[in-house]
């Protein structure tokens, strides 16, 4: 069965940095664009980053840009999203997602999901 499951949340300090991991059972995981969403309590689902297939192209939303970075490991199967700077704003739940195809940042055209990790940023 094609699954996401992500990992690596917690509650940190404003400044402070963490690794957000998703581990991936999706038979052409290879072939699968892959792209992090977050939602806060009471926010929609909001676009964070993506890469696409091999890794070689990347895309991320305004907020993040140049604090994050999102990475993938084909040979393992998994997606990463490295957060440093991170700000109270950050805090949501964090989802991983795949989709057959390019880079999208429209949440409606990844056809797989996790369950989400919760990242909680004091100040």
């Amino acid at each position: 069965q094609d699954r996401l499951v992500e990992s690596g949340g917690g509650l940190v300090g404003a400044g402070a940095s963490l690794r957000l991991s998703c581990a991936a059972s999706v038979r052409t995981f290879g072939t699968y664009a892959m792209g992090w969403f977050r939602q806060a309590p009471g926010k929609e689902r909001e676009f964070v980053a993506a890469i696409n297939w091999i890794g070689q192209s990347t895309s991320y939303g305004d907020s993040v840009k140049g604090r994050f970075t999102i990475v993938r490991d084909n040979a393992v199967d998994a997606l990463y999203l490295q957060m440093n700077s991170l700000k109270p704003e950050d805090t949501a739940v964090y989802y991983c997602a795949a989709r057959d195809g390019g880079i999208s940042h429209q949440r409606d055209e990844y056809s797989y999901w996790g369950q989400g990790t919760q990242v909680t940023v004091s100040s």
